[in-house]
């Protein structure tokens, strides 16, 4: 080896450590940054010239980082599944000392009615009994506040994520273009690229995708049903924000680039991330608690509505539960959208305005005679209320639309109710322990590929040191050589 090549070859080899240092210390000070991924400095030898920096590259997994995208929309999902559910639950359910179900109300009501019967003239155990049906009916008004009260957030909370996709697809577009120019210029563009991922992390929670990288490092994008959301530029989503719900409003659709991905009209409707849980909530998951609870108001006004008595064959009225748009009977075993809403107490048997409780024994409620059932006016008449209480385990129709059992009677129909509501959130519970479980794990793969060792950079920093000294010392050994020689020469 001649001194030129052992003189290139050190001062390469100086050069070359010096990039190195300059990577391990990036390394550790990214170490606690969200998304950082190691550096690693790639070399290359050339004869005559020793070792040359060919270029940086960080630590990075395409089947893991896809893995974890995946675990991200799956778990954000579920989480806005379950968060609705437990709204909805903690208020017309959960709290066994209140009873504040319509199964619990309705079981009270029963008890109400059958006391009332054993003794009918008594006045206090007849507006007992008309006082458990304004908890009935109070019971169906709440629970659809409520079940409106959280599509309303849900359409809310979509407005949000949209305003979210399209401020990160903005700025993926940003970090995307200078990503493709350092690559053609041939700069390093790891930072640049570490922050592509994030974004991209960002965007899978609120929407499921997958990606595609072609030359140049060029990133596509797409949503996990094949709508395209970037190439080359961002592509606009949109939606409408509806600010007022009611059981028959039906949530706007989102839309990416003119095609509609969420709601009734989404022809490739996305399967995961923050958007797709909250259309799942707002338009299927809420409308079929809500549709039960119109099945029982609907019950209640069926069971309790009052027949002819004179045999002039005049169609039934609303007895004791009344709603808006009475005197008609809702059709039989079909859904009445919004019932559950607006049902109500007749004000002619409510004590406490001015109403008389009797009339729940002896009929006539709606004020008209031909509906009075004790037309003796016999104070010990308790056919009707018994009648009455019977009817709220007595079989009957019910929409099988609303998903709860469609042939028991009224009781069991708003106990299924319970059980159907209690079953979606254990469920979305479960999915959403699971999957987040998943994405943890997923996470914790990627680290170990693409994370920063504190204790492996130090021990390479060290390494680095000794070929840094080394390289210094064949540079002063061959300076000393080459002094040597002039001065024999001279």
């Amino acid at each position: 080896m001649t001194l030129t090549v052992a003189l290139n070859s050190a001062r390469s080899s100086l050069m070359a450590a010096g990039t190195q240092a300059a990577a391990v210390s990036r390394n550790i000070a990214g170490a606690t940054q969200d998304g950082y991924s190691r550096k690693n400095v790639l070399l290359a030898t050339m004869p005559g010239n020793g070792v040359f920096v060919e270029g940086i590259q960080r630590a990075t997994s395409t089947g893991l980082f896809n893995n974890v995208l995946k675990a991200a929309s799956t778990s954000a999902k579920q989480d806005s599944i379950y968060n609705g559910l437990q709204k909805i639950s903690a208020t017309t359910i959960d709290d066994p000392e209140l009873d504040q179900s319509p199964a619990a109300q309705l079981a009270k009501l029963r008890t109400a009615l059958q006391q009332s019967a054993t003794a009918p003239d008594n006045v206090t155990l007849a507006q007992a009994a008309v006082t458990a049906a304004k908890a009935v009916a109070a019971s169906l008004n709440d629970a659809t506040s409520t079940v409106q009260g959280v599509r309303l957030d849900a359409d809310a909370d979509l407005a949000s994520s949209v305003a979210n996709i399209n401020q990160l697809l903005a700025q993926f577009e940003t970090v995307n273009t200078a990503i493709v120019k350092g690559t053609i210029a041939g700069s390093d563009t790891t930072d640049y690229l570490d922050l592509r991922d994030g974004i991209l992390s960002k965007l899978s929670q609120e929407v499921g995708i997958t990606v595609s990288t072609r030359a140049n490092n060029d990133m596509v994008i797409y949503t996990d049903s094949g709508v395209t959301m970037f190439e080359k530029s961002a592509r606009t989503v949109s939606f409408d924000q509806t600010f007022g719900f009611s059981p028959s409003t039906t949530g706007n659709a989102v839309y990416i680039d003119g095609v509609p991905v969420i709601g009734a009209s989404a022809v490739m409707p996305v399967q995961s991330g923050k958007i797709a849980g909250l259309a799942a909530l707002r338009d299927d998951t809420t409308v079929s608690y809500q549709n039960q609870l119109d099945e029982i108001a609907r019950g209640l006004v069926e069971s309790f509505a009052e027949s002819d008595q004179t045999g002039a064959s005049l169609p039934d009225v609303p007895g004791l539960f009344t709603y808006a748009g009475a005197p008609a009977i809702p059709a039989s075993g079909v859904i009445s959208v919004g019932l559950a809403g607006s049902i109500s107490v007749a004000a002619s048997v409510d004590q406490s305005v001015g109403g008389d409780p009797t009339l729940l024994r002896d009929g006539g409620i709606s004020g008209n005679a031909a509906y009075t059932y004790n037309t003796d006016g016999n104070a010990g008449y308790f056919d009707r209320l018994q009648q009455l209480a019977d009817g709220l385990t007595e079989s009957r129709a019910f929409d099988p639309a609303a998903l709860a059992n469609p042939n028991g009677g009224l009781i069991d129909f708003a106990g299924s109710s319970v059980s159907w509501l209690e079953s979606q959130r254990s469920s979305a519970s479960d999915e959403s322990t699971y999957s987040q479980t998943l994405l943890e794990r997923s996470a914790d793969a990627l680290s170990n590929v693409n994370g920063v060792n504190m204790d492996d950079e130090m021990t390479f920093m060290m390494q680095v040191e000794r070929t840094y000294s080394a390289s210094s010392k064949l540079i002063s050994a061959v300076d000393q050589m080459l002094q040597d020689l002039l001065d024999s020469v001279g």
